[in-house]
């Protein structure tokens, strides 16, 4: 991931995005839409810095009720949203496990790429640091620079027209994306199944099916019916510690008539850093497709996220890479 998009949004897009990334193709970007009044309320309520957490004492049989939690959804989502901006305090390393599987579903073959995530100007920027858990050669690690240098060229040279017009472009992506996870709090029955442990910490599990009648209002909305799945929302910061979802049908996509077929689901668990803000620890992808009723692929994607490492000031941009202006606050984990 060259940038970071808030984690509901980035797991029910995902299969998309790894069709893309197979098809050297951008992932869909959500459409803005109109909602309806009540939903506006609630959601304003949930997307407003430092707001009132949402009631969720439990009834006299221990359940919480649809609107409870479609309330809490919306909080979580807004939570995630804030993440967004956190992380972009953090460099971090990533690791990439893909995995080409047969008709058998056993792996034909499987490449493994570590990064080292930056920011740069604003933009978040992957360098490969490994390849196969080795060191690069010197010729691909110039190459890398290479890759930073004209990053830092370009930002360096922006003029204050190009800026604007990033920023505005990143800012509707951001809106696009609260509109989306707003969509999520709608689209599915909610069921309270009890509470679990996840890294120590207590959670309420939550399994979500798809709501009869759901009237989507973005392009992207109308998948969201295919799929189904288990999250764990932590009780005390009410932040998404991990999500489970699996497609339930097959989705078709794209001019190019991709196919996504009934099985295919993904893994995201996340991780308290530094009391201030949860961030990605582990994902893991299935994805079973099909390209224009011809090509087929059968992928498993494993990520883990690591180091996660906060500068208190911005970093200077010096020659080549970067220098940082004040100490590194490491992860404590």
């Amino acid at each position: 991931m060259g940038t970071r998009i808030s984690a509901l949004t980035f797991c029910l897009l995902l299969p998309f995005a790894v069709f893309a990334q197979q098809e050297s193709q951008s992932p869909l970007t959500p459409n803005p839409s109109s909602e309806s009044a009540e939903a506006n309320k609630a959601a304003s309520a949930g997307d407003r810095d430092n707001s009132p957490n949402p009631d969720l004492t439990p009834d006299a049989n221990g359940k919480l009720s649809q609107v409870q939690m479609q309330q809490l959804f919306r909080v979580v989502a807004a939570k995630d949203l804030e993440n967004d901006k956190l992380q972009r305090n953090y460099t971090y390393i990533e690791r990439q496990v893909e995995s080409k599987l047969d008709k058998n579903g056993e792996t034909k073959s499987s490449e493994v790429n570590t990064y080292e995530v930056l920011e740069i100007y604003g933009e978040q920027v992957q360098r490969l640091i490994a390849k196969d858990d080795k060191p690069l050669s010197a010729k691909d690690a110039a190459k890398e620079e290479a890759k930073i240098q004209k990053i830092i060229d370009k930002r360096k040279n922006e003029s204050e027209d190009e800026r604007r017009k990033r920023e505005e472009k990143e800012e509707k992506e951001r809106e696009n994306d609260r509109k989306f996870v707003k969509e999520i709090a709608d689209a599915y029955d909610f069921k309270l199944v009890g509470t679990e442990a996840v890294n120590g910490r207590g959670a309420w599990v939550i399994d979500g099916e798809p709501r009869p009648g759901f009237q989507p209002h973005m392009k992207e909305s109308k998948f969201l019916p295919k799929f189904h799945g288990r999250v764990w929302i932590d009780q005390s910061d009410l932040q998404l510690a991990k999500m489970d979802v699996e497609c339930l049908d097959t989705i078709s996509w794209g001019l190019f008539l991709a196919r996504f077929h009934k099985g295919s689901r993904f893994t995201l668990e996340q991780t308290r850093v530094n009391d201030e803000v949860w961030l990605p620890r582990q994902l893991a992808v299935k994805v079973d497709a099909r390209l224009a009723l011809l090509k087929s692929f059968n992928v498993d994607i494993e990520q883990s996220f690591r180091d996660y490492k906060k500068f208190r000031t911005s970093s200077k941009i010096v020659g080549m890479g970067e220098v940082p202006d004040s100490k590194e606050v490491p992860n404590p984990k």
